[in-house]
Parts: C-alpha cells; structure tokens; sequence
C-alpha cells in the first residue's frame, strides 16, 4: 500500500473519482423521491466544475448573475461541480424569506463550517441553531448604541493619529503632494481601532510597530497560485478531504489559523492578568473581550467555553481589520475618480463645524456622509454571496412568477432538504431591476431621494434596502460598530486631505485575490491603491 505521504497527483485524482463515483450512486438513491421544483438554468461548461469555476474567474460575479437572472428569471438553478446545482434567488420576497429562516431552514453548508472551523474555531461564524443564538447573545451588549456612542471617540483617535503621519509624509514630499498607500494605512487604522475598541489593547501599527496580525492576514495572498492548488480548491466544496492536501493555499490557510489563534489567545491572558489585579475598568468589562470572559466564567446560560472565547477573537479580528479597511479603500477610490463628490462631502463636514461629530450627529447632521457611506457598501460589498444548506423542505415564495424547466408558471418553488441555495448580494446590490439605470454607478445622491423614488429596491429588507450586512437572524452584529468607525475616518480624512490617482481618475481598479477580495491599482503586485494625498485647501 502506498503510504499517505508519498500520494501523488494522479493517486489523488484516482481517489477523487472513486469517491465521486460512490457519491453519484448515493445521490441518485437519495433524490429518487426528491419533490423540489425544476427551476431554468444556464447549461454547464465543465463536467468537474459545472460553472463554479466561471464564476470564481469572473471580474464581477455580480454581473453574471445578473445576465443569468434577466435570461432564465430572478430564481434558477445553476450547475456545480460534478453534476451538483444549487438555486440563486434574486427575487426580493424569495431573498427576505431567505433571511428570515436562516438559523431554522437555512444554514450553512458542512464544507463551509469545516473550512471556518478550521481556520478560526467553532465561534459565531460557524455556529447553527442553538448554538448562535447563545452565542449571539451573550455578545450583543458590546454592540448596542450606547456602547457604540462611548466608542466612536476611539474612531477618531485612530483617525487623528493617521492624520498627524500623513501631515508629516507630506511635508516631506514635493509641493504636488505626496505619494500614499491609502490601502496599506487603512489597514493599520482598522486593526489599530478594533484593537482598542474591542479587546482593550493598541497594537500600534500607525506608530510602525510590527503586527502579527497584519502579517497574517497580508500572507493570506491566493494569487499566483498553481494549477493544481486552484483545482483542489474548487473541488473540496464536493469533497472536504483535498482541504487537509498540502497546496498553497492550504498551508496559507493553516499559517493564518495558527498566527491569529496564538495573538488570540495572548490577548486573553493579559486580560485575565488585569482583571485578577483589578487593573480594567468597567469599560473594558463591557468591552468585547470583558463580555467574552464574563461568559467564559459565568455559570448561565450564556456561559461559552474556552474554544468558543477563543474563535470569537479569531472571527473578530478579522471583521474588524479586513472588511473595515476594505470599505474605506473602495470609499477613497471612488471619491478619488469623482473629486466634485469629493469636494461635496468635504464642503458639508467643513459646514459642520471643527469638531468631531458625535455617533448621532453623523447620521441627522451629515446626510451626505451618510450617502458616500452606503454608496460604497451597495456598490462594493465585503462579501459577495450569501449560501446555505437547506436543512429541511421548504416552500419559498416569489414576488412576480416564475415559469419552471416544465413551462409551468408558479408563485413560489418547492426547496427539498439538502439543497444549496445562494443569495448573490453583489448582483441585487448593483441590479438596475432594483436600483434604476445608474445602479452600477456611484452616486451617493440616490440616498437623498430615495424615499420619493419608486424603485424596486424598496422591496429588499436588510440595512436601507442594501444586504452587504445580510439580514434576518445572521444579520451583521457589528453593524453599527462599522458604520460608526467608517464614517468617523472618513469624515477625518476628507476633512484634512484631498484624494486623487497619479494618473488620473480613469485609472484601472483590479482584485486582489486573498481571504477577502481587496481592490488594488491594475498591474500592482498586492493589494495596493497609491494615490496622490495633499492638504485640503
């Protein structure tokens, strides 16, 4: 027998195709008496990938999606790997329902728990059921409006401190200003703020100090990878063993485990340390990690055991460093292609006054800041796609009808147990079905009208008819927190500074490829957005 270690490729895929067959005659015994409903599709383009692979190589997802859903009609079915589909809503009452029976109907798929178990531990992001909703609970208080309001000072100081390096890099520099990596420092004031905001320490990266934490999440760079890496990539959504081979993109995945587990892990001992000496205050009690300890060691039902404290940090690291920054960037990029925004939004937080505004103030007193903020997360969501498992039979309703595979027109589908289901945020974000013809275009102005328009949009729930935060149950928990420190630094940042491509505002925005897509100047090797940075006038 050949031992595990010396396997090569071609053991392998003698194995992936043994273990498809067998899946195959378990599928169609399984499906024999499946009763879902047969939804159009597009036709598939691979037998290993189906279509997998043309959407993981698309410039924009969102798109795709939508030339899908204009063809075959806002929900249809499309296939996966090895002869697998799954059904794409992009039907507004089909998507809210979605949401609305998430944690009972729809959950997330075994592979996907595995890979977030694997790479952050079993915390909120994997946890189904009961499980989140507990866990939930116990760290809603760290997320309430009051703590958000003590907080958002913590914003600004970020904020102020990046301003002072920035002033300095540009007293330096020639009279034309200077030369910036708006991505790389919004990567430092987002860790440096969720830091401080939420576990009650500075990692000081806007100071130039070295963090595990940055580095870790800056290695996780799935560009350039072989073929071979990316093939078992996309094959371990059928078969969850090829994760544990060692490509690339596999040991990335473990070397980010182990980095941030152990940063983690190093943060919940000096806390422990100062609580024993009575060092914290009752602020950092009511902080994220003072919550997460007082569940460690309560007795209720909310009480989390060490594992859970410990991947809550993970997860939490990694919403507030890599969607924050990622936000922020794509916020600078577009005000940098359309400077008469620009000067609109600086001109308002000009008007305000010299002060910082409040957590409330940003909202009533500043409606374009507010616009720029949800312009930016309609356009360029973190997250692409929403998919989960169906966990038992469900009906979904749709709002306009929808004609079957057999011709039939129905005003709902029948979803069997088991079924893959995806909500494609980019495509619904972006559509002109809801948005109206300039829906792919950034115009922060569409927020101020929108009560008295008649679009579509309307129809979506989620945060202002957008779903970058998702909704129902799973909605994002740190919601507000985000919102409140995104416009925090923006509104410092354009309040100091003006914003613009060296080489003009048709410069071409490509993807990096890492854990999260980040934006990056074409033809920069990593996640890299240079730009011009002077003083405001």
């Amino acid at each position: 027998m050949t031992p595990v270690h010396q396997l090569g490729l071609s053991d392998v895929l003698v194995l992936v195709v043994g273990f498809w067959l067998i899946t195959k005659v378990v599928r169609h015994i399984a499906n024999r008496n499946a009763h879902g409903t047969k939804l159009n599709g597009p036709p598939s383009e691979s037998l290993m990938f189906g279509l997998t692979r043309k959407i993981a190589q698309a410039p924009d997802s969102g798109i795709v999606f939508q030339e899908w859903a204009a063809k075959y009609g806002p929900v249809f079915e499309i296939p996966t790997a090895f002869r697998r589909s799954k059904v794409i809503l992009c039907d507004p009452r089909a998507v809210n329902h979605f949401y609305s029976m998430e944690r009972s109907v729809y959950v997330r798929p075994k592979l996907y728990r595995a890979v977030v178990a694997n790479l952050f531990g079993r915390g909120l992001l994997w946890a189904e059921g009961e499980s989140h909703k507990r866990q939930r609970k116990a760290l809603t208080p760290a997320f309430s409006n009051a703590a958000i309001r003590r907080l958002t000072d913590v914003f600004y100081d970020s904020a102020h401190k990046l301003k002072v390096h920035w002033d300095a890099a540009i007293d330096n520099s020639p009279p034309e200003g200077a030369i910036i990596d708006v991505e790389h420092w919004m990567n430092f004031v987002a860790l440096d703020s969720i830091g401080i905001a939420g576990f009650s320490h500075d990692f000081r990266t806007l100071d130039g100090e070295y963090s595990a934490v940055a580095a870790a999440f800056d290695s996780l760079n799935f560009e350039g990878q072989g073929v071979i890496s990316n093939i078992v990539f996309l094959l371990s959504a059928q078969f969850p063993f090829l994760a544990n081979l060692p490509t690339k993109r596999n040991r990335i995945q473990s070397n980010l485990r182990q980095s941030i587990s152990g940063i983690a892990d190093d943060l919940l001992e000096k806390t422990r340390r100062e609580k024993k000496t009575h060092v914290t205050d009752e602020t950092a009690d009511r902080s994220i990690i003072g919550l997460l300890l007082k569940a460690e060691e309560g007795d209720s039902e909310l009480r989390m055991d060490q594992t859970e404290v410990m991947a809550q940090m993970n997860v939490l690291l990694l919403a507030g460093y890599e969607t924050t920054s990622i936000s922020l960037t794509w916020a600078l990029i577009e005000l940098a292609r359309q400077p008469e925004k620009q000067a609109k939004l600086r001109e308002e937080i000009t008007e305000f006054g010299a002060t910082d505004p409040t957590w409330d103030q940003q909202i009533s007193a500043l409606p374009y800041l507010d616009s720029v903020v949800l312009e930016t997360l309609r356009l360029h969501p973190p997250l692409a796609e929403t998919t989960r498992q169906a966990s038992v039979d469900d009906v979904v309703p749709v709002g306009e009808p929808i004609t079957t595979a057999s011709g039939e027109v129905v005003d709902s589908i029948a979803v069997t147990k088991g079924t893959i289901v995806t909500v494609p945020i980019r495509c619904m974000n972006q559509s002109e079905v809801f948005w109206g013809p300039n829906a792919k275009e950034f115009k922060p102005e569409r927020w101020l009208t929108l009560a008295d328009e008649p679009l579509r949009a309307k129809e979506i729930q989620g945060h202002r008819h957008i779903i970058s935060f998702l909704d129902g149950p799973r909605t994002c928990l740190g919601k507000s927190f985000a919102l409140a420190e995104f416009k925090a630094v923006l509104s410092v940042l354009i309040r100091n500074f003006t914003f613009e491509f060296p080489d003009g505002p048709e410069t071409e925005i490509a993807s990096h490829r890492a854990l999260i897509p980040r934006p990056k100047v074409a033809g920069q090797s990593g996640g890299i957005v240079p730009m011009r940075v002077r003083r405001a006038d």
